[in-house]
């Protein structure tokens, strides 16, 4: 009679904390990056009234007769399913997504969060605003991530300035058209040349004002500066902007013309390059002691840059690859102080096929600037815009792994800690682990509602009926004691 009170009694009290968990859960609801748990029962220990018994010559085997003392609570599990993703708008929020955690400190003390709520504090730091804690990653060096090396606190100071950087190296991509028309006919005031008298016309704007210019594929065009021989194309001009020690930014234009066509199609084709865009050695852009073409650009400011870049050539060949002449060239600027720059030309991955011309540079350096905005990746890399236009990766956010990340202990405001049942963290990038970071967003709750509301259910009906064992069990002794009367 007793043991049914005590069954029952033990039965109310793993139910009454279901419901709590079940509350817990729902409270919850709302709670970015909250991990609902749920309640296990398994029954307690078992009186045995007699042990079971083996079969006999001429008895068969008897069961063990065992009375249970009730239920207890087995476990309360973490569910570490991900939560839904809710777009927030604001850069600096980050939502996990995948077997992970962000990592956090403070002090000596190293905890866990599904919290990706993160802001800049009033020093550049980041953190976690509701406690404070730093987020921890790899900061950037230079533009530089090292992420083999150990994480600590992420620093990005708001107003961080970049230096002027000198530009060394501008590489060139895309292609040459092959095709392109080449000079068939010049008229430059009564003089006339052609493909039978050759020639090079020069517009130095006194003699010579204008030309008349007629290519191979019959349109014709009319050019007031320049120089234009019989059989070259026009030149393709582009520009590299080359910036000095102290930023300025120098517009340089580079000239690619077709000295040597091909006419067989066997051969391939002849560029020549060059800062000018006259290609005939008689010329006063061109240097025949330094055997290089020399161009002075005047600047806003009024002053003067000299480019000098020594001739140069390319061959293609019919296959539309370079097939000789240097890949790399070095152009020399001296500006107003006198000071030589040196910037080398990569064209190894130019290419001469059938169609339009579309090579252009880009080059390295820049001018100084001051940080103004940062966004973050998928991959928790944090990059930040300058005002000088450039792009550069600051820090990237660090992620830890659990093998059992359900076994985490709980330390309250979103935060978790390793136990002796989580497994060591396994620090790393988001990519390395294979979770992905959406930014400008929030892992919303994982709690199901209508579970959680079902389960309210089945343990209000489990509290009612374990109430009622007691209340029979009561009636029963009270039935008892009455024989009595």
């Amino acid at each position: 009679m007793m043991r049914s009170l005590f069954s029952g009694v033990s039965g109310l009290k793993s139910h009454q904390t279901r419901m709590d968990v079940i509350g817990n859960n729902i409270a919850n609801v709302n709670t970015t990056g909250f991990k609902s748990s749920r309640t296990t029962f398994a029954d307690t220990l078992s009186q045995t009234l007699s042990g079971a018994s083996a079969p006999q010559d001429n008895l068969g085997g008897t069961n063990p007769k065992q009375i249970g003392l009730g239920t207890g609570v087995a476990s309360i599990d973490l569910l570490f399913t991900d939560g839904s993703v809710q777009s927030t708008g604001k850069n600096t929020d980050l939502c996990l997504s995948g077997n992970g955690l962000f990592v956090v400190k403070q002090g000596n003390q190293t905890y866990y969060t599904r919290d990706g709520a993160f802001e800049f504090d009033s020093e550049g730091n980041y953190v976690l605003p509701s406690s404070g804690l730093y987020v921890q990653g790899w900061t950037a060096t230079d533009g530089v991530l090292n992420t083999s090396s150990a994480v600590g606190n992420i620093t990005i100071p708001a107003g961080k300035s970049m230096a002027a950087k000198v530009t060394t190296t501008a590489k060139y991509a895309n292609n040459l058209n092959a095709s392109v028309p080449t000079i068939t006919k010049i008229v430059a005031g009564t003089t006339t040349y052609d493909e039978t008298t050759k020639g090079t016309v020069k517009i130095d704007g006194n003699t010579v004002k204008s030309a008349t210019i007629t290519l191979s594929d019959g349109t014709t065009v009319t050019e007031t500066s320049g120089s234009y021989t019989i059989g070259y194309s026009l030149p393709v001009t582009t520009t590299v902007t080359a910036y000095d020690s102290l930023g300025t930014a120098h517009s340089i234009p580079v000239y690619f013309t077709l000295t040597g066509k091909d006419t067989t199609g066997k051969n391939g084709n002849t560029w020549t390059i060059s800062v000018n865009s006259d290609m005939s050695d008689k010329n006063s852009h061109y240097d025949s002691t330094k055997k290089a073409f020399v161009d002075g650009i005047v600047e806003a400011d009024g002053s003067t840059t000299t480019a000098t870049m020594a001739k140069q050539e390319l061959k293609f060949d019919t296959d539309g690859k370079m097939k000789s002449g240097s890949g790399t060239i070095t152009m020399t600027l001296t500006n107003g102080s006198g000071t030589d720059q040196k910037v080398t030309l990569d064209l190894s991955t130019i290419t001469q096929y059938a169609g339009k011309s579309t090579i252009n540079a880009s080059a390295d350096g820049n001018a100084a600037g001051t940080l103004s905005s940062v966004s973050v990746d998928s991959s928790g890399i944090i990059t930040g815009t300058y005002t000088n236009g450039v792009k550069q990766t600051e820090a990237q956010v660090a992620v830890a792994q659990f093998t059992n990340a359900s076994g985490l202990t709980k330390t309250g405001n979103s935060l978790y800690q390793e136990s002796n049942n989580s497994g060591t963290a396994n620090v790393k990038t988001a990519s390395d682990l294979g979770v992905t970071i959406t930014p400008s967003a929030l892992e919303m709750s994982n709690v199901d509602i209508a579970n959680e509301f079902s389960d309210m259910i089945i343990t209000q009906r489990g509290f009612q009926s374990n109430s009622k064992i007691i209340t029979v069990g009561d009636e029963m002794l009270e039935t008892l004691i009455n024989m009595k009367r």
